[in-house]
């Protein structure tokens, strides 16, 4: 085990030196947002009463990739399948570029392959929450403020 700071952990990640799944490459986007233990700590506590919602993400699979659709985006269900009764399978024959340039509204993680994730969100984030910053693993160029 070693500690990493959420930038040092998704370097780590692109290197291939560990590897997380989506939900936690989302959290650590998010946490990048935050300076300090203390910055962190005081959001927690000023947002604490706001409340939350349920996220269900939901698979779209593309010619060459999927996308987690989480809510807000313009492409999430109405009624999205919370516990697989359903079995909803969405996909298209796009490619996932395409379906990223026809867009407008994002708020999903593009996976191309188990070591690439892109985060996307230019939605308003609900309950005062933190949107995560948008980060591709294959690139460097995020502005971490850690």
């Amino acid at each position: 085990l070693q500690w990493s700071s959420p930038p040092e952990a998704i370097e780590r990640f692109k290197s291939q030196e560990i590897w997380f799944a989506p939900p936690q490459f989302y959290e650590l986007c998010r946490l990048c947002n935050f300076s300090s233990l203390s910055e962190l700590q005081k959001f927690s506590s000023d947002r604490a009463l706001e409340g939350c919602e349920r996220w269900m993400p939901v698979m779209l699979t593309a010619s060459d990739g999927y996308i987690q659709l989480l809510p807000g985006d313009e492409l999430y269900p109405e009624d999205p399948d919370y516990t697989g009764e359903k079995k909803i399978i969405m996909s298209t024959d796009k490619k996932v570029e395409d379906l990223m340039k026809e867009g407008s509204v994002f708020h999903r993680i593009v996976i191309k392959n188990i070591n690439n994730l892109a985060v996307y969100v230019n939605i308003q984030a609900k309950y005062k929450h933190m949107n995560p910053l948008m980060i591709n693993s294959e690139c460097s160029d995020y502005n971490s403020r850690l």
